[in-house]
């Protein structure tokens, strides 16, 4: 898969035509899916390149950083998805903040005619663009008819009574639903990171972690949970892992703490990728290490009782 973060100026500068899809994109949801799965089957159809296009960073962690919603899906990841996922191109610019008053006749001509050279585009039916985001469906149609591409706009997924949308995935993070975040994305949840150097409390209390830097704002999810670690051997392991500041002794970073169980070796910048497969309680405050330690043990007890028999 190719990736284009600035494409040259001028005609056909990602792709000598293409069948895209436009979006955030975040998390990659059934609905996503969806739409990814029209993209692939028009482009075979047409013998044409199948592309994606998302703004990375997105507009509102541009526009508005502190109140961006928590994102789901780093970038690398991004780009790992759409790579195992039968995806051509991936184009991701910076949003740029002139493109915040672009009219949506102009965003089309720049964006999908004059760079992308669009001739089947794919939308959610929830899409919006340019100027105030003012720019929908009707806008799209209008320049394909200008411009010669056909637009496509996929209907939402319901999954029990529920529309799938990267909020309502965020939701049931926050909630600490792994199995509503489960049905709504088509599997289980998922951090990676590189592990960092730590503190070596826990490996001082019998319980040495892998430590993760989040890396963003906010984290879609806190607490503690029974998890998998892949990346790490053929198969994936079990593990506990807490998610928080760790207020117990005073923590202020979020962090993830990953203890892998039965397992020892110098793991220290390797790229791991975290399962999110049960939530075991919230994060508290304890009132010393020893209680802290106690705890720690009741929790690596429940994670393994509940990866035992649990399928991958």
């Amino acid at each position: 898969m190719q990736v284009f973060r600035r494409p040259r100026p001028g005609v056909n500068a990602v792709l000598p035509g293409c069948v895209a899809t436009i979006g955030v994109f975040d998390g990659f949801h059934l609905g996503h899916q969806c739409i990814l799965d029209r993209v692939r089957s028009e482009a075979l159809r047409l013998g044409l390149p199948a592309l994606v296009f998302s703004f990375e960073p997105t507009p509102q962690e541009v526009m508005h950083p502190r109140q961006a919603p928590a994102r789901l899906m780093h970038f690398r990841d991004k780009v790992r998805f759409l790579q195992t996922n039968g995806i051509d191109g991936f184009f991701c610019p910076p949003f740029e903040h002139s493109l915040r008053d672009c009219p949506p006749e102009a965003f089309i001509d720049r964006l999908l005619v004059r760079t992308l050279a669009v001739r089947h585009l794919v939308i959610g039916d929830d899409f919006r663009f340019g100027q105030g985001r003012a720019g929908n469906i009707e806008h799209l149609k209008a320049g394909g008819q200008r411009h010669g591409f056909a637009v496509e706009q996929v209907g939402s997924v319901i999954q029990n009574g529920v529309r799938v949308s990267s909020t309502a995935v965020r939701a049931a993070l926050a909630a600490g639903n792994l199995a509503h975040a489960r049905e709504l994305l088509g599997r289980n949840y998922r951090m990676s990171g590189r592990v960092v150097a730590g503190r070596q409390l826990g490996r001082q209390l019998g319980f040495p972690t892998a430590n993760i830097r989040l890396q963003r704002h906010q984290s879609p999810l806190a607490g503690i949970f029974a998890v998998r670690v892949h990346g790490l051997g053929p198969q994936p392991l079990d593990a506990v892992a807490s998610l928080g500041t760790r207020p117990t002794v005073a923590g202020v970073e979020p962090l993830l703490e990953v203890h892998v169980f039965d397992f020892d070796a110098d793991i220290y910048r390797r790229r791991i990728e975290v399962e999110f497969v049960a939530h075991l309680r919230n994060e508290e405050r304890f009132a010393d290490l020893e209680a802290l330690r106690r705890q720690m043990e009741c929790d690596a007890a429940e994670a393994r009782r509940l990866l035992t028999g649990t399928p991958t």
